[in-house]
């Protein structure tokens, strides 16, 4: 298994890029283990600052948010620090690379939860920016709030991707497309596979933005973010053609949608699980509408990435 370290070198803050270049090669079919750092800036920080990792303070004294190369950046910047990219031999536009999340593991000690202004899912209502440090219990698998209450960890990464198609340019890292990228999606977490349509040579598959909870909705606009470890199995598929990312466990189908219209997002998701429905089996289009009726349970990803994400579930056992 080969191991990417996060550095300056191998980091790149708050944008995709094709012309980001690869930091790692690695073979179709085999394992990396990727360290990533949290999607934040320097104010979000703790105020004892020696629970910050090495790496991360390294990192963000060396680092610009959307590079320090002047490049124009479509779309807003984000806070996410990103690991990568990868290269994988042998993938080319067109296929299909798939990823298997085999280890999401926190690596730090805190993380924190904010609220920005004018943005979420009520921004008219909460104006004011205010931030809360938790405390990352690794040994116990908990996030300690300041006021007590303990929550089980689910550690997932918020951002997946490959490059996004080299024509973009640099795009800024809030936005999920058809790249992947800030899906935010908890459903997948170590178990499921993710399948990302590739657009430039090597795939140049990065990972970033770890949180370690998050409910369906990300309503205030951020998870419990931290920093997570991730290892991750990366495999050319040429015998499959997608246009966008779907996911899969060893029992269920997920399909995704993503839109700044959460009903336009549902339909993408129902639709692209309808497809998925008859790849799989002998049922006709109508067949599988209904079948997504009576069995496919529809989840709000998230409501504050400027697309809207919506993510199907169905259970192959109906299939």
């Amino acid at each position: 298994m080969k191991e990417l370290h996060a550095t300056p070198e191998t980091v790149f803050w708050g944008y995709l890029d094709a012309d980001t270049p690869a930091v790692l090669e690695v073979e179709s079919g085999e394992t990396v283990k990727i360290h990533t750092l949290p999607a934040c800036f320097a104010e979000d920080v703790p105020p004892d600052g020696s629970l910050v990792t090495t790496d991360h303070r390294i990192a963000m004294a060396a680092l610009t948010p959307g590079g320090s190369d002047g490049k124009y950046t479509a779309g807003p910047v984000g806070p996410h620090m990103i690991t990568g990219p990868v290269w994988v031999n042998g993938a080319m536009p067109g296929d299909v690379l798939q990823v298997d999340i085999l280890a999401a593991e926190p690596r730090q000690d805190w993380g924190f939860c904010a609220i920005l202004p004018l943005l979420g899912t009520l921004p008219e209502e909460f104006t004011d920016y205010e931030r809360i440090h938790l405390k990352v219990d690794r040994e116990a698998g908990t996030g300690i709030l300041p006021w007590g209450t303990a929550i089980p960890l689910d550690p997932f990464f918020g951002i997946l991707a490959v490059a996004p198609p080299k024509e973009w340019g640099r795009v800024g890292s809030p936005e999920p497309r058809a790249f992947g990228g800030n899906m935010d999606n908890k459903d997948l977490r170590p178990g499921t596979t993710l399948y990302l349509p590739v657009f430039n040579e090597g795939a140049l598959f990065s990972a970033g933005d770890g949180h370690g909870v998050q409910g369906h909705g990300e309503v205030c606009i951020t998870a419990l973010e931290t920093a997570l470890n991730g290892t991750f199995r990366l495999t050319v598929r040429k015998d499959m053609s997608i246009t966008q990312p779907f996911a899969e466990t060893p029992t269920a189908l997920m399909s995704m949608g993503f839109n700044t219209d959460l009903d336009e997002a549902a339909r993408q998701a129902v639709r692209e699980m309808i497809r998925l429905i008859c790849e799989r089996s002998k049922l006709t289009r109508n067949q599988a509408y209904m079948l997504c009726s009576l069995a496919a349970d529809l989840h709000v990803t998230q409501l504050v990435d400027i697309s809207k994400g919506i993510h199907a579930i169905l259970e192959k056992r109906f299939l």
